[in-house]
């Protein structure tokens, strides 16, 4: 279980420095609603992790159960495809950074964000986590990463929930630092948006980067 869980680690923290995610919650967490809405976000987040998860895992977990240990050329074209997925995403990340003394520019749905009831906001969480692109991608390899190695359905289970977990700590420590000062977040929160928005399109494309171009050589050498 160990070998699965270190490789979906860096998926997760991927995930987790998803930028958009961290800017929404953070817009959630200083609109009217912000006690119920930030926890409503983190449950839709998890759902969406969760479900891509147990979907993946279903349909490939097993196979990858009976044959370990033995080379499947499936699962190294399926590394190879993941792979050249993660470098587009690279590649669309570096296109979109923000050029020196740009304003990055946010979608304009976040500014009707103060009217979100609790369950948009989970819906939301769902979104971003299930349906984005880049985060289906990510949880998609997480879940394949974990299943060929072969290990039982619960281990894999419990592997895969690891990645969920590093994949919450962006908006989760959002979340958590809104309670735990109060008043005070704000001041902590703010610039951490700002941040979000201005760099890290670069850090993304770095991590997706080097994380495409390794699952493809995995890949390449498992076909």
């Amino acid at each position: 279980m160990n070998q699965a869980i270190g490789s979906v680690l860096a998926f997760g923290v991927v995930a987790g420095l998803s930028p958009i995610p961290i800017i929404a919650v953070i817009l959630m967490l200083t609109s009217a609603r912000a006690k119920v809405n930030g926890p409503a976000f983190i449950v839709g987040w998890i759902v969406g992790l969760a479900a891509i998860g147990v979907i993946v895992l279903a349909i490939v977990g097993p196979s990858a159960a009976d044959n370990a240990g033995q080379t499947d050329s499936g699962v190294g074209w399926l590394k190879v495809v993941l792979g050249v997925l993660l470098l587009n995403v690279a590649r669309r990340q570096w296109q979109g950074r923000p050029r020196e003394g740009e304003q990055p520019e946010m979608p304009k749905w976040m500014g009707t964000i103060d009217a979100f009831t609790p369950v948009k906001a989970a819906g939301t969480g769902v979104v971003f986590s299930a349906l984005n692109p880049k985060n289906l991608i990510l949880s998609v390899g997480a879940a394949a990463a974990v299943s060929e190695t072969g290990i039982p359905g619960a281990e894999q289970a419990i592997a895969y929930a690891v990645y969920v977990l590093i994949a919450t700590i962006g908006v989760g420590a959002c979340v958590v630092i809104y309670f735990a000062l109060g008043d005070r977040a704000p001041a902590v929160l703010e610039p951490l948006k700002g941040w979000m928005g201005r760099h890290n399109a670069v850090i993304m494309s770095i991590l997706c980067l080097v994380i495409g171009a390794k699952r493809i050589g995995d890949g390449i050498s498992g076909v």
